[in-house]
């Protein structure tokens, strides 16, 4: 016995591990940490949280989808399910450490060509550096952690109209930023 995935778990789905789990199974759950543990550490890098923080945020959002493992049903998946608990734990905290401001913040030209790359090679956190921190929060919890705009306004305690602006406009960067020709085209036809 060691750390080798069990091949009976490997071969399972999800909803089934996450019913054994409830059942009392710890292997079927230690099975859905391995699978799922690094995006919710990903989404929690995404929504701004330092790496040991982020490890330390997913272990207590697992800890929390074990204790309510009966409450997922299957009728989306685990992944998302958890990233949602995690996403809400991370808001929680953001809450308690200081009372979050979203601002729209004026990006330096500098900085923005500072994440261009020559090559026309980039990933989606690289990408996301060049959004403000409002707008990072936002589109992460839309796309990354899967809630609504609604959702996002009543955690954030946010006007909706407020968060819907800063998910357009981080949208709208990320279409240019990840474009083929890395946002070149945009601009010279602007410039």
């Amino acid at each position: 016995m060691g750390a080798t995935p069990d091949k009976r778990l490997s071969g399972m789905h999800d909803v089934e591990l996450a019913a054994l789990a409830a059942a009392g199974g710890r292997r079927e759950f230690g099975e859905l940490v391995r699978r799922h543990g690094s995006a919710v550490r990903s989404l929690l890098r995404r929504m701004g949280a330092e790496a040991s923080t982020a490890d330390d945020m997913a272990q207590d959002a697992f800890l929390q989808a074990y204790e309510r493992i009966a409450e997922f049903r299957g009728e989306g998946t685990f992944a998302g399910w958890v990233k949602r608990i995690a996403a809400r734990l991370w808001l929680k905290r953001r809450r308690k450490d200081a009372k979050i401001v979203l601002e729209a913040e004026a990006r330096e030209p500098e900085r923005a060509a500072e994440y261009a790359d020559a090559a026309g090679r980039i990933d989606l956190d690289e990408a996301l550096k060049i959004l403000s921190p409002a707008e990072r929060l936002c589109v992460s919890l839309c796309y990354g952690a899967g809630l609504s705009h609604a959702e996002v306004a009543e955690a954030l305690n946010t006007p909706l109209g407020t968060v819907k602006s800063h998910v357009k406009r981080g949208l709208d960067k990320l279409r240019e930023r990840l474009a083929p020709d890395g946002g070149q085209a945009g601009s010279r036809a602007h410039g």
